[in-house]
Parts: structure tokens; sequence; C-alpha cells
């Protein structure tokens, strides 16, 4: 993933690149898992220490509202961030909290009664359960 990539994305979404929103896209494009905020700014300000936390949260807000990241919205436990990329669902364990990607299929539109004057976008799903380590060892009654 190169300097283009990330500066076109920003840029094609209104986004200035600015060092900080640059550090926190390209951190994100790299992971595979799902960071939180804090795991977020600890990476991007061990590689420069300049960025405080709040331009770190800020840069996340902005990046999500504009599209190009999603936070995953985990009950009880601090939100995790996506780069949006390509469409999948999530599944999170209920015992570790582990986010996962799952892979994408279209769920059917509501009916149009049932939506009222919303305007429908798409539906992501989250699937709980345990993940196949907190499986080890459980026994399901």
């Amino acid at each position: 993933m190169g300097v283009d990539t990330v500066r076109r994305s920003l840029e094609s979404s209104g986004l200035r690149c600015t060092p900080q929103r640059y550090a926190v896209m390209a951190f994100l494009m790299e992971q595979t898992g799902h960071p939180t905020a804090a795991e977020i700014f600890e990476a991007v300000n061990r590689a420069d220490p300049r960025s405080s936390r709040a331009t770190t949260y800020n840069n996340l807000r902005d990046l999500v509202k504009a599209g190009l990241v999603r936070e995953v919205a985990v009950e009880g436990r601090a939100g995790r961030f996506d780069v949006t990329g390509m469409k999948h669902h999530h599944f999170i364990c209920d015992r570790c909290g582990k986010v996962e990607d799952m892979e994408w299929y279209d769920v059917p539109r509501p009916a149009a009664r049932t939506l009222g004057k919303r305007i429908f976008r798409e539906c992501e799903l989250i699937f709980r359960g345990l993940c196949t380590k907190c499986t080890r060892g459980h026994v399901s009654h």
C-alpha cells in the first residue's frame, strides 16, 4: 500500500491529507484486525510522538464521517475500527470481544411500508457467539 493510495482515498473524500490523518489511515489499511481507538493512537504515536490522543480521535471521527472507516460498536467494550474497502459482515465473540470479518452477502431489502419515510442505504449484519478460540473447552447444553 503506497503513499499515493492513502492520499487519493483521503482527497477523494474531501479530506486534507495531514500527516496525522495519513498516519491513522495508513495504519488502518495495514490491519487485518479491528483495533480500538486507543490501539490506533498508541501505534500512530509510536511512529510520530507529536500526534496527540485528541488529534487521533478527531481524525477517526472525520474518517468515519467521510465513509472511509467504519466503527464496529461492541456493547460494553471499546468500539473497533475497520477500513471500509470491501463489504463484509462481522462476528463478535461474546467472551473475548474479538471482531472477525465474515463474507458479505446481500440482505433482503425491508418492505417499503416498514421503512416509512426513511431512506434505506444498506444493511450490515453482526453475528454474535463464541469465536474458535473461546469455543475450545466450552461445553454446550
